[in-house]
């Protein structure tokens, strides 16, 4: 069975500044994310790995290669194109939610698909199917004010799912949740990464939240550092191998223990 490219970044440069005092973000990185994959990101802020995904996004622009997803070179859109590969292609979790706080869940939820004119049974459909999933449905009529941290970040996942994206790019999403929300967050991407074949992209410094991934990526100045896969060990064996290269790594990743 040939795998299939969700994700492809060939020789992906980021610089910031001018020629006096130039910063190189992102230095050179190849990877490739498979269909179905869940892969976590680390490294040590100002590693690049935000920046990364800023590119991936099109939040940002790369200075120089190409980041294809599927089969589309993403750094060659603008205007529409980005609009429309930003909508129907990319799934967004953020650190802190980024709900808006005038609607409900439900409305948070269902506004991705009202966008792109779904009509309105089918959006009711799927929206009930998702936060049965991902086990918000007594939150659907609450406003994000009245709604846990965790439940709040429940809710933007079932945002960012439901447009079935190619890829969902999760930026640090466990950051503002204590740590048995943070789990029940991270069961619940296992679970859409698992049975919904959900492809998952997630830039943490937690090691906790990357043993969750089936494969780590660990990013310093700007580079690739190592990678590393779970195969089938345990997500406990998987925390200690991620605890390794983070004790090899050093520097500030020293709060990911």
């Amino acid at each position: 069975m040939e795998m299939e490219n969700v994700l492809r970044m060939e020789n992906v440069y980021k610089y910031y500044g001018n020629r006096s005092s130039l910063t190189k973000a992102i230095d050179n990185i190849s990877l490739e994310v498979q269909k179905g994959e869940f892969v976590a990101i680390m490294g040590a802020s100002g590693s690049g790995k935000t920046t990364l995904l800023n590119c991936i996004s099109t939040i940002d622009r790369v200075t120089g290669g190409h980041i294809f997803v599927g089969n589309e070179d993403i750094t060659k859109l603008r205007g529409n194109g980005l609009n429309r590969f930003r909508r129907e292609e990319l799934g967004f979790i953020f650190q802190d939610f980024n709900l808006l706080d005038t609607l409900t869940a439900e409305e948070n939820i269902a506004l991705a698909l009202s966008i792109q004119n779904v009509k309105v049974a089918s959006i009711l459909e799927r929206v009930k199917a998702v936060t049965k999933e991902l086990d918000i449905t007594s939150v659907l009529n609450k406003y994000p004010y009245q709604m846990s941290g965790g439940q709040k970040q429940r809710v933007a996942a079932a945002r960012a799912i439901i447009t079935n994206p190619k890829l969902v790019l999760a930026d640090e999403p466990t950051g503002a949740l204590d740590s048995k929300s943070a789990k029940m967050l991270l069961e619940k991407f296992n679970y859409l990464n698992d049975s919904l074949k959900t492809t998952i992209l997630m830039v943490t410094h937690d090691a906790f939240t990357a043993s969750y991934a089936t494969r780590v990526i660990f990013i310093k100045d700007g580079k690739i550092y190592s990678e590393i896969r779970r195969g089938e060990g345990t997500r406990k064996e998987f925390f200690d191998s991620i605890i390794d290269v983070v004790t090899l790594l050093g520097g500030d990743l020293n709060d990911a223990l």
